[in-house]
């Protein structure tokens, strides 16, 4: 269904072909949560100031609570639910667990996502680039020292698989 107050909205999300057809004013995250049942991506703020509904999109993390579900149609989507393969847990995920990255977890998700892609940027950043590439995520149980942990032990883990694949 189609007209001037819907839209249909197609995406690959976490490796799925999924569609709705939705409200044309409605939010990317309230998409992702209401429409398609991922509940991993969360709606914080309502200002974007925060980060917890960051996602990936086509490779760029997003703040899901800034764009319309129509702009991204026939995009490549990635929320906390995909990170994991089918081996487990992904390097960032495992992070978190081992260096006790998170508290309440309400941040989590949008903080994996923002960590996934610094690290699909720069593979072994410093501590300063970790506090600089999470600078857009808020978490207001930490002090984010166990978060920048998180990311290094994540880097570490992500360098030595890709030394043990080219051995």
């Amino acid at each position: 269904m189609s007209d001037n107050m819907h839209v249909d909205v197609g995406v690959t999300i976490n490796g799925e072909a999924r569609s709705a057809t939705v409200e044309a004013r409605t939010l990317l995250v309230h998409y992702i949560r209401d429409h398609l049942g991922l509940t991993g991506t969360h709606w914080g703020c309502d200002t974007s100031n925060c980060g917890v509904c960051v996602v990936s999109v086509d490779g760029q993390p997003m703040k899901s609570c800034t764009v319309l579900a129509a702009m991204v149609d026939g995009s490549e989507i990635t929320t906390v639910e995909g990170l994991a393969g089918e081996e487990g847990l992904s390097p960032i995920q495992q992070g978190f667990m081992e260096c006790h990255g998170l508290q309440c977890g309400f941040c989590t998700p949008g903080m994996m996502i923002a960590a996934d892609a610094l690290l699909d940027r720069n593979p072994n950043p410093s501590e300063e680039e970790i506090r600089d590439g999470l600078s857009g995520q808020l978490c207001r149980c930490t002090g984010y020292d166990n978060i920048v942990k998180a990311v290094n032990w994540a880097a570490a883990k992500r360098q030595e698989a890709t030394e043990g694949a080219s051995s």
